[in-house]
């Protein structure tokens, strides 16, 4: 007797005439809004000017089409034999509504596009990543929904009393009897969730600027990606053994790791003051503190 599963939601698309309502494109623009919502907060509570404030939502209408083609490349790129190869249809290469946006190539364009927008507005890309990172996550949760929506991206099968219920058609082929498998949706959200948390307590206590939080982000985020793509059984191409995701994260941890400590402020001389790395409340006289 089954005690206890989550369901699979019975559709992912609703229809207003010839119109398709998809569960997984508002899950995205949910999260779009939530992400830009926190940012917008946490740019004013650093001292931003009203203008910059307002800049927040322009910055976006850049970073966010450049994160859904750089999501979508990511994915195409990664596992083109789903797209280019015998029997398969090349123009499903452009179904974003079907699933498949790699986070990592997301934040990489994204990137770009803050940054175009970040000169256009006179910001600073560092501080506006500082500022975007927590919004950033919190969006990523949001999205993971969407996966629950399409009954895509669960992980190996399991008996736990959370176990994720799939329907035939959407089961792995090796696997087509099996019913219950694990919410690997579910575990990211979670996960991402206490990302932000982490990093508004961070921010908090450590006041980190020229970047160093939305490093924080990336180690944060990939420390959890490596054993929630552990238990994933989609389709993914490997390299020594591991997801080629799995190599991704390693290195944007490692890059990250890298960049705290190199970013970190040389230790005063002999007789100087010490000051807190990041803390902009103690910066000398003469040094003009940086933006929020």
């Amino acid at each position: 007797m089954v005690l206890a599963y989550l369901p699979s939601p019975s559709q992912g698309v609703w229809h207003l005439g010839p119109i398709p309502i998809r569960a997984y494109a508002l899950c995205i623009i949910a999260g779009v809004f939530a992400g830009v919502w926190l940012t917008r907060r946490r740019w004013a509570a650093r001292g931003g000017t009203p203008a910059d404030i307002s800049a927040i939502s322009d910055i976006a209408v850049w970073a966010v089409p450049f994160g859904l083609l750089g999501g979508r490349l990511y994915h195409v790129i990664t596992d083109p034999e789903l797209y280019f190869t015998a029997g398969r249809q090349p123009i499903r290469a452009l179904y974003i509504w079907d699933g498949g946006l790699g986070i990592p190539g997301a934040v990489a364009l994204g990137a770009l596009g803050a940054w175009l927008g970040c000169r256009r507005r006179g910001i600073t890309l560092a501080d506006f990543a500082d500022a975007a990172a927590p919004g950033l996550v919190l969006a990523q949760a949001m999205g993971r929904w969407g996966n629950y929506f399409n009954q895509e991206l669960f992980g190996t099968p399991t008996s736990l009393p959370w176990k994720l219920l799939i329907d035939p058609a959407h089961r792995p082929d090796d696997t087509p009897t099996v019913a219950f498998y694990h919410p690997t949706f579910l575990y990211e959200c979670v996960w991402d969730l206490g990302v932000v948390a982490l990093l508004l307590w961070l921010d908090r206590r450590y006041a980190m600027r020229r970047g160093r939080l939305f490093a924080c982000y990336v180690l944060a985020y990939t420390a959890g990606r490596a054993w929630i793509e552990a238990l994933r059984v989609d389709h993914a191409n490997h390299f020594l053994g591991l997801r080629l995701n799995d190599w991704v994260s390693l290195a944007l941890f490692l890059g990250a790791a890298a960049f705290l400590i190199l970013s970190r402020r040389p230790a005063p001389a002999d007789g100087a003051a010490t000051v807190t790395p990041d803390d902009p409340g103690e910066l000398n006289k003469d040094e003009k503190a940086p933006a929020p």
